[in-house]
């Protein structure tokens, strides 16, 4: 008896060779049923594709490795490294190459990114005349220098020569939609036909369980001031129950936590416009909702905070130009091993006026004033920013006012595994009597010798400012000795200044320290951040 082999039809959304591989498979599948077998042609190999990654909080990483994994799928010889990992001296041999980079701060370069820009830039790098390329840019366009680091990186490319693949995208906050744009134009370009098509296998890890787009309603457990009274700060502790959720973090990650706007804000925003805040409107992806429900769950308000809308306008163009409202990220501040089901935050809470009028950070003064008991919550893991591999290695930590942050963390997490390397914290504020936080427990474990050194700076405390990488300095001898003896150095909080400052002071220790110049400073302080031996969590 004969059978007819299956075939897809030519209506099938498919390219040929794709039918042509498909039509293949089934026939060798059923030819088992009385008809010849016929050979499945080669698998597409479409050539090489490098995506590389400049990443401060692993939101381009995540990026850069999801399409990878697509682009393998497709039948290229896809894969993801850091910028770190790569130098510029390769680029001729990598042929197509994607660099997928955030911008932190005010323009600045991602802390892995950096010294490959530095190579990109400078007299040494190649020429690219045989490279294609195509840059997708992550940014935040409140900041002035919006997506700069893939302005940058775009531009130097092309002036050294290479070809662009497709034209770089710079993508706000909200970065997944047009993520997903610029990698379906990039497959359009090198693989026509393709671009709407995409693997049934590939599962982003965001898209199982709770994420970003589906947080976990976590019960707010705890809710303390931790600055004593006099303070100029409020800095709040806050624990949160993840019993139910299946969410699991390592000590460096951040809990994302989803805010909603500050109701009374809202009631000015519609009372200025003159909208009663029922009117209906239709937000992207064409959902609708009440004005009102849209201004206090879905949008980003910081168009208003300076200026109130005028009287008269319809409630579709008020919120017309209003991106979507964001999570906001904060460094966990617990161990799960100290704190099993829950998870600890350090939170400075943003109040303040502007022109006489009241306003309010979003997320710190939700979780302090308009949480309730329950708080969206989810996981953005951090895989660069761990405590050292090496449970025998020196620890040094610089964490000033909630900086300190994810160092609780790391102190709970060593003791919990009986690390048994030296730690060392550099902890600063403005008042020890007001804003030494977690005072008691940092005391405690220096008290036990299990916190080796810990060395404070309380800028208000004296006539002259004292900050933490003044205190470096004070103490350059011993520090040089633990970078010596392997120790692993920590920066974790501002990045406009005290980071750029204790920077400073790091070359600065290993120039005189180390009896060299500021060339020979630099490649050490480089060598630092290659080992894995020199990590940042700043914002």
């Amino acid at each position: 008896m004969n059978y007819m082999l299956p075939k897809l039809p030519e209506s099938a959304p498919f390219t040929a060779d794709q039918r042509a591989w498909i039509n293949g498979y089934l026939a060798g599948l059923f030819s088992g049923r009385g008809e010849p077998e016929t050979p499945a042609p080669a698998a597409i190999s479409r050539g090489p594709l490098l995506f590389l990654w400049g990443s401060q909080t692993g939101g381009a990483e995540r990026l850069a490795k999801k399409f990878a994994r697509e682009a393998k799928s497709r039948g290229f010889e896809a894969k993801a490294l850091g910028l770190d990992a790569f130098s510029p001296a390769q680029l001729p041999e990598a042929r197509r190459v994607c660099i997928v980079t955030s911008t932190y701060g005010d323009g600045d370069m991602p802390d892995n990114a950096q010294e490959f820009w530095n190579g990109l830039r400078n007299g040494t790098a190649p020429k690219l005349d045989g490279l294609e390329f195509s840059v997708l840019a992550l940014g935040d366009s409140t900041y002035v220098q919006f997506c700069e680091a893939g302005n940058l990186f775009d531009r130097r490319l092309e002036e050294l020569g290479g070809k662009r693949i497709h034209p770089r995208t710079d993508c706000d906050v909200d970065y997944d939609v047009p993520a997903g744009a610029w990698f379906s134009g990039l497959m359009g370009a090198l693989a026509p036909g393709e671009a709407a098509i995409t693997s049934e296998e590939e599962v982003d890890e965001e898209e199982s369980g709770y994420h970003k787009n589906n947080p976990f309603p976590a019960r707010l457990k705890t809710n303390r001031v931790l600055v004593g009274e006099g303070s100029a700060k409020e800095t709040r502790h806050f624990e949160i129950v993840l019993d139910g959720s299946d969410l699991e973090y390592e000590v460096g990650d951040a809990l994302g936590v989803m805010p909603g706007n500050c109701p009374e804000f809202v009631s000015e925003i519609l009372a200025s416009a003159g909208l009663s805040g029922e009117e209906a409107v239709t937000l992207a992806g064409g959902a609708q909702f009440s004005v009102r429900e849209a201004l206090l769950t879905k949008l980003d308000l910081t168009p208003f905070i300076t200026k109130l809308p005028a009287s008269g306008v319809p409630a579709a163009e008020l919120v017309a130009h209003l991106r979507g409202l964001q999570p906001r990220l904060y460094s966990i501040s617990s161990s799960p091993k100290a704190h099993p089901g829950e998870v600890h935050l350090t939170v400075g809470i943003v109040r303040y006026e502007i022109e006489g009028k009241s306003r309010k950070g979003v997320c710190s003064t939700f979780l302090a004033d308009r949480a309730g008991e329950t708080v969206p919550v989810y996981i953005h893991k951090s895989p660069t920013f761990r405590i050292p591999a090496d449970h025998s290695a020196p620890m040094i930590m610089v964490g000033p006012g909630t900086g300190v942050a994810p160092f609780r963390a790391f102190l709970e997490e060593r003791r919990a595994i009986g690390a048994t390397g030296k730690n060392w914290l550099f902890f600063g504020d403005q008042r020890e009597a007001t804003d030494f936080l977690y005072r008691e427990e940092l005391e405690q474990m220096k008290a036990d010798g299990f916190l080796t050194r810990l060395d404070t700076a309380f800028s208000r405390d004296q006539a002259e400012k004292i900050y933490v990488q003044n205190r470096m300095m004070e103490h350059a001898d011993e520090l040089w000795a633990w970078l010596e003896e392997g120790g692993c150095f920590y920066v974790c909080g501002d990045a406009k200044r005290m980071a750029k400052d204790v920077d400073v002071a790091l070359h600065r220790v290993v120039e005189e320290k180390g009896g060299m110049d500021a060339a020979a400073a630099a490649a050490y302080v480089s060598n630092l951040k290659h080992a894995k031996r020199y990590l940042r969590d700043v914002y």
